[in-house]
């Protein structure tokens, strides 16, 4: 079975949110996850759509398969054109939130990747990476 060399899922409402994450658990699952980390990667993925919908009003996601020296794993970028962070290190503590959450969708996706990214212009929109390797 060959994967998918990228999957971009446009994120402008609930039901998109929905999809990526269907979308990454199966591609995860086909990269070679299973039990707690196709929960995990979902949930990281639901969060970057989430706050996709929420401050950007659309934007994308994009799922691909990783390989790395002796091990793989999975990449997903979250890109928006939205008004971007102006703070990022404030945005990445927990509990600072500029919505109605509880501040904790960023800094708690980064505690479920192996590695977390994020660059943001204001005005012009935000891009999250992040990467699951496989244990």
């Amino acid at each position: 079975m060959s994967l998918k060399a990228e999957i971009h899922i446009p994120i402008n409402s609930d039901a998109d949110i929905v999809t990526a994450r269907q979308q990454g658990r199966e591609l995860a699952q086909q990269a070679g996850f299973n039990g707690s980390d196709l929960t995990v990667i979902s949930t990281a993925i639901s969060e970057v759509a989430r706050n996709i919908v929420e401050h950007a009003r659309s934007g994308e996601i994009v799922l691909s398969v990783a390989n790395g020296p002796g091990r793989s794993g999975l990449v997903v970028v979250a890109r928006d054109h939205g008004p971007g962070i102006l703070d990022i290190s404030l945005a990445m503590q927990d509990g600072y939130s500029t919505g109605k959450g509880l501040g904790l969708g960023l800094p708690g996706t980064r505690r479920l990747m192996d590695e977390f990214e994020i660059t943001s212009k204001p005005g012009a929109g935000t891009t999250v990476t992040m990467k699951k390797w496989r244990r």
